[in-house]
Order: C-alpha cells, then structure tokens, then sequence
C-alpha cells in the first residue's frame, strides 16, 4: 500500500498549511485518542482516499503500519517537536481526556447518578411514614437494623473461618521470567516526594528496566509540580501530567494513564504508602502460580501509628478485620470482593478489557470489584502489607469515611440498575453476599441509633417493640443481636492477632464509640449523593511522621 509524506509544516498549523482549521474527530475516534496520544499523531483531515495525519517529528514513521490499518492510504505531516506539543498536543489531550472520563460504557458507569430521583423519594417516602405512624416505623426500622447487624456478623464469622491460615508464598521468579510492572501513584498536593514517595519506592527490590513507576499529577496541582521540579527522577519514573476535565477524581487519572501503561502488570499504590521491598517479586510469583481467571491481587494495609490515638487504634482495629479476615474470606468463597484502592495488582489485559475505572465514582476500587466478577473472574487476596497512616484527626476521619460510604452507595446503585443482570452475572449466593455487603453495611450505618437501642432489651428495659413485637420474638431478636455482638467481639480479636496488634484488643468493647462517626459520616455522604456526588474530598496525611526504615 503506497505510503505520502509531505513537507515539514510551516511556522502557522492551525489554518496553516494543514487542511482546514480543525482536525475531524471522527478519524481520531476511529484511531482512538489514548493511542493517538500514545503514538504522537493526530489524524487531522480526509481528502479523497488519503487520510492527512499530523505527526510529532519522526513519530509518523514509527506507527505507520498502525495508520496504515485505520486508515488505508496515510499522508504523514512531520510537525516540530515544539510545535506539536504547543499546537496540537492540547487538542489531542482534551480528547483523551474526554474519554479518561467516559472510558466506562454508560449503563455500567455511576456518571448519570445525579439525574437519578431515588434517594430523594426514598427519603421523602420515610418522612412521610413516620409523620403518620411514628411508631410503627421506629419498630420496624429497629427491626430492619437488627436484622442487618446479625446478618454482617454472620458473614463476618464466615469469612473468619474461610479465611483459615494463611497458605505459603509462591516460587519465586528468575529475574529473565519476571514481567514488566507499570505502578501508578496519583498525587495532589504532594509538597514531599523526593525524600519520602520516592525513597520508598527506590527500595523495591526489582529488576529497574522492569519497573515503570508512573506519577499521576493534575494540571492545577502547583504544590505537586514545584516538588517534582525539586527533584531529580531516575529513568524508570515517568510523571504523567492529566489535564483538565470535567471532574478530577483519582480513577479519571488512572483511565488517562492506563493507555500509557507499558507492564502486562498495572499496580496501584497511594502516596503515602509505604510497601515492603519484596512486594512487586512476590505478586509476580502469585500471578505466575495462579489460573488465567485470577486477574486481580490485592494486598493488606496496615497502619504505622495504630497507637497514636482513640481514632487511630479504632481505625485500625476495623481494618485489622477487613483485610485479615473478611477480604480474605470473600476471595477464597469465591465471592465478589470490594478492592482497597492501593497495593493492588491487576492483569493489564483485565483492566483494558474492562473498560478501565469508572471515572466518576469515588469508591472505584470497590466498584472495580465487582465488575471483575461480573466479568468471570477472580480475585485473590496475598500475604503481602503495606503501611498506611491511619486517619487520627476527627473531621478528615468524617471526610474520608464520608467518600467511601458515599462511593458505596454510589455502586451499589450502578450495580443495581439492572437488578435481574446483576443476578445472572454472579449468582444468587454473590447477589445476597453482595446486599450484605453494600446496602447491608449502608443502612445499618444509617440505623446505628436505632440499633444501640437494641440494648434495652438485652437489659430487660422497656423498648418501643414491646407493643409490636411477640415476646418470644422480642426475646431471640435479642438474644440473636447479642450474640452479633460478641461475634464482632471475637472477629476483632482474631483480626488483632493476626495483624500482630494484640495490644490493641482490650480496644474492642470501645468500638461502639467509635461507629457514631461513621453515622455522621454517612449523613453528609447522603448529602452530597444530591449535591454532587462526584466531588473527590482528598484525604490529608502527613500528620504523623513514618517510622524510618
């Protein structure tokens, strides 16, 4: 097939020398912007037979048999360097990030949540019940949160005990057998990246031409920029500057990244994450001793100033039980299992045949998870720990736990917008795990109040339920949450140990302290669900100091 190349472009492009003013997108859509980006041309105009694709420098030359199988007959335009990126780049970029943000098929995605009238009716609906029947609703909510409450300490215990020990590593890899790991580390706001961030990940023990660390920043992150013009980058860190958008929220920045992405590995770490050097040979072995369908590894965390304060050794503690036992659990029953939003491992051609992250969700780790399952595939969760900083500070505690359960709500209704796919994608056993899980954990959060009250009844005191509840059923409703209770107790104490935080279990009665927040938290999510459920409310770190290495 005959190949054109015209003359280097003139000092003007735009309406220069190049036909017509504009490139037509339907061409770079044909191409795909991710891959036009990638490849450093952008295909401008069609005249005749022949497609007119503007290219940075020799870039042209290198994917010509890619254009060639677009387009058929490609006349390539050498653009300057400069040119180019001061040019043409911006426009190439805005359309990449176009579909950073629409990457996800639109009935899979949570983006048209705000049009969605039904938590406003479900609300108004609950309003006007108890205006008529104040009681009668009590009880029945009453009920409805106990019931949650012993159904998550059934699963809580399930999990515990299909969790089991923890099985022996994988075989080790040749450094030749080893793959390509691309990691991605969104920043905002990063003032200290140099002597924390990447002295962290420079201890790595991995192979370096192996090793693609992607630094994810944002056009109007100042702070971040200024510190990376600071510093001097190995040749294995690329920073990977996302410009503006419509939103600015972590998974719209990976989707941008991911079609620069050069591992068959795509690994996810926050910046604050300290993980230990062996990590990256250790998922590569797991991935290696796995079955193809296993597409999805995920790690523990753990917090480095669990003992700082009341907050940090609650937070802790809850996340003891989440990743030691209740993660672990979920993957080996085969559940669907809601991903942590770092140290996380993901086969590339899983991630790019999933459409990537739902850009407009601010819980994409968890709504990723359950898209793999829906998929057929599986997720695996390994003996491997990273350190976090726990969340010690009341208001950026509300914040951050306001995000997550606003995220979940969220999935929970993209998931469900089809209740009968949803159904046939992952089973009856995974749709009622799944309840449990999202909508479960949601409104017994939401009842927490009403459930305390559940007390008076373990205590032989007068409750609201006593006029519409028979006593026998009164009486196992509160044997049952009481039992829930101690479940919760031991899952605590299991977790603990497990962690090797032992010192934190005489912690475990002071938990029911420690949940009211997240009722306060999830009433500002429910807000913002109507306000505008998109907004990414950053969780700020630095305020206890790592330990040195």
């Amino acid at each position: 097939m005959q190949e054109h190349t015209l003359a280097p472009v003139g000092q003007s492009l735009i309406g220069g020398l190049l036909p017509g003013p504009s490139p037509d997108y339907t061409l770079l859509a044909r191409m795909g912007a991710s891959d036009a980006l990638t490849h450093r041309v952008l295909p401008w105009q069609q005249q005749g037979a022949v497609t007119v694709v503007a290219a940075r420098g020799n870039a042209g030359k290198a994917t010509q048999a890619r254009l060639r199988q677009v387009f058929g007959q490609v006349a390539i335009c050498p653009v300057a360097p400069d040119q180019f990126d001061q040019e043409l780049l911006p426009l190439l970029q805005q359309a990449t990030v176009a579909r950073a943000e629409t990457l996800l098929p639109r009935d899979q995605s949570c983006r048209p949540i705000q049009q969605s009238f039904g938590l406003q009716m479900t609300a108004l609906a609950v309003v006007a019940l108890l205006a008529l029947a104040p009681s009668a609703v009590f009880a029945a909510l009453c009920l409805v949160a106990a019931v949650l409450c012993i159904a998550n300490a059934l699963l809580k215990f399930t999990c515990a005990v299909a969790a089991g020990r923890t099985p022996p590593p994988a075989t080790a890899l040749a450094d030749d057998a080893l793959p390509v790991f691309t990691l991605f580390v969104p920043l905002l706001f990063e003032e200290d990246i140099a002597s924390h961030l990447l002295t962290r990940m420079s201890a790595l023990d991995y192979p370096r031409h192996k090793l693609d660390l992607c630094l994810l920043t944002e056009d109007h992150d100042a702070t971040t920029r200024a510190a990376l013009a600071r510093t001097t980058l190995p040749p294995w860190v690329r920073v990977i500057e996302v410009p503006a958008g419509t939103i600015r929220t972590k998974p719209r920045a990976m989707n941008y990244a991911l079609p620069l992405a050069r591992g068959s590995i795509i690994g996810i770490y926050d910046a604050e994450d300290n993980p230990a050097p062996d990590h990256l040979r250790r998922v590569a072995a797991e991935f290696a001793a796995r079955p193809a369908n296993v597409v999805c590894l995920q790690g523990k965390l753990d917090y480095f100033n669990a003992s700082a304060n009341f907050l940090t050794r609650c937070f802790t503690l809850e996340y003891a039980v989440w990743f030691r036992l209740f993660l672990p659990g979920l993957g080996r029953m085969g559940m669907v299992v809601p991903l942590g939003g770092t140290t996380l491992f993901l086969r590339d051609t899983a991630i790019r045949a999933l459409h990537g992250w739902d850009a407009h969700n601010v819980t994409e780790d968890a709504d990723l998870g359950i898209r793999i399952a829906r998929a057929g595939y599986r997720t695996q969760i390994i003996d491997i720990t990273t350190q976090e900083e726990a969340n010690g500070r009341l208001w950026p505690w509300v914040k951050q736990r306001s995000r997550w359960l606003k995220g979940f709500a969220m999935t929970w209704a993209a998931q469900m917008r089809d209740p009968a796919a949803l159904l046939r994608d992952i089973g009856p056993i995974r749709f009622g795990v799944l309840q449990i899980m999202l909508i479960g954990m949601l409104v017994q959060t939401l009842l927490a109040p009403l459930l305390w009250s559940m007390w008076l009844i373990v205590l032989g005191l007068p409750h609201p339920l006593t006029r519409f509840v028979a006593p026998d059923l009164l009486r196992a409703t509160a044997i049952a949450f009481f039992a829930a209770e101690a479940v919760q107790l031991v899952t605590y104490t299991i977790g603990a140990k497990r962690a090797g935080k032992c010192g934190l279990i005489p912690w475990s009665p002071l938990m029911h302290l420690y949940f009211p927040l997240a009722t306060a938290a999830l009433i500002k999510a429910l807000w913002e669900m109507v306000k505008r459920p998109h907004y990414w409310d950053k969780t700020r770190h630095g305020f206890y100091a790592p330990p040195r290495a």
